[in-house]
């Protein structure tokens, strides 16, 4: 049996799934493991993978059309699977060029947005970002502070987003501001007069990705970016459901590659004569990184399964993003300690996994936040 795969998922999986997955896989191994501790050290992006993503067609892969490969959501999940195998920072960008970036402009863009950006960055051409989060709380966006007013026929926008992934390497930005009708989302590209972005420095977290922040001041937008379909809070929380749905698989690949490791590690070291594997306190706890991931696992399969018959709910979701992150950060936590003095040095995963699912456990809707949609859906309560 295959210990990363109890239940053989991969049994269940279609030849072009297997040969997504396969593909994806190839690319983490030969390309991103050898040079992302250096990324995560050095606090660099690798964007130099980029092209290699967009080769493979990872970039807005479950779209439609305009150069997009249109894959089921068992594929898209697995790739997020196998990239945060590699690295969060890495699946992170892909989720947020697909789901943050390129779906509002598939979803609720004009012909012309979509066949003037989508195939662009399908390509790698244009990288995206999503501007939603702000300073003074991204658990909130109803409590909204950045407007955008009529002026002539066009929009001005004024306000800042804080902990954009991508935001100082992306080329446009999906901006999602308060109007006098509600919130609309905008297309605004980098360049624009007043718009700036900075980076977020001195993390611990997320080393390998681009974070930052978006400034705004009096931007002027055309009509024709303004994405015409989205209208409320709606918009930018169905994009926030797609980007969730990666998130419950990819934090798989990041446990799964850290007992992995734990798994080599206990075979072959050696305390009191035996190798740790030996020990009943060693097995239990591998079990129990098992039983986390095996549970993961069929989690995102009934869940891909919902949203390719078009019967997934947000709440679904919910559950699946904090389950699975809550057991991965705990298995990449219990790996890191079972790796004794070791387990803080380069040289293992699991110390950089735990940094990472630190944020990853945070963004897109704390722990907190989706355990209380799971209770509202319960009683019928909204407590928050």
């Amino acid at each position: 049996m295959n210990p990363l795969d109890l239940y053989d998922l991969r049994g269940s999986l279609s030849a072009e799934e297997q040969l997504v997955q396969d593909s994806v896989a190839r690319l983490v191994d030969t390309q991103v493991l050898p040079i992302i501790q250096d990324c995560f050290e050095h606090h660099r992006f690798p964007r130099e993978l980029v092209p290699e993503l967009a080769a493979l067609g990872l970039l807005g892969a479950n779209l439609e059309g305009y150069g997009c490969a249109g894959l089921n959501s068992i594929a898209s999940g697995l790739i997020c699977q196998e990239l945060e195998r590699g690295d969060s920072a890495l699946r992170s960008f892909v989720s947020v060029q697909s789901s943050l970036a390129m779906y509002p402009i598939r979803t609720y863009g004009s012909v012309a947005q979509m066949q003037e950006y989508l195939p662009r960055m399908a390509s790698g051409e244009l990288i995206g970002c999503f501007g939603l989060t702000e300073p003074h709380g991204g658990s909130d966006p109803g409590n909204m502070k950045t407007r955008a007013r009529r002026s002539r026929g066009d929009w001005l926008i004024s306000g800042s987003k804080l902990w954009i992934t991508n935001a100082t390497i992306a080329d446009l930005c999906i901006c999602w501001a308060d109007t006098e009708d509600g919130v609309r989302g905008f297309i605004v590209e980098k360049g624009a007069p007043g718009f700036t972005t900075t980076e977020i420095e001195h993390k611990f977290s997320l080393r390998a990705s681009s974070t930052g922040a978006l400034y705004f001041d009096e931007v002027r937008v055309p009509e024709a970016q303004r994405l015409p379909g989205a209208a409320g809070l709606k918009g930018p929380l169905s994009c926030l459901t797609q980007a969730r749905y990666g998130i419950a698989w990819g934090v798989i690949g990041a446990a799964q590659a850290c007992l992995a490791q734990l798994i080599e590690y206990t075979g072959t070291r050696e305390l009191f004569g035996r190798a740790l594997s030996k020990n009943q306190a060693i097995q239990v706890r591998l079990a129990e990184m098992a039983r986390g991931i095996t549970t993961a696992q069929m989690l995102v399969l009934q869940l891909g399964r919902l949203k390719d018959q078009g019967a997934l709910q947000p709440v679904q979701v919910s559950l699946a993003k904090w389950h699975n992150c809550r057991m991965a950060i705990e298995v990449a936590r219990d790996c890191r300690d079972m790796l004794g003095a070791a387990g803080i040095s380069a040289e293992f995963a699991p110390i950089r996994h735990m940094l990472n699912l630190e944020s990853v456990i945070t963004y897109e809707g704390t722990e907190t936040v989706h355990q209380l949609a799971v209770g509202r859906e319960l009683t019928g309560h909204s407590a928050y």
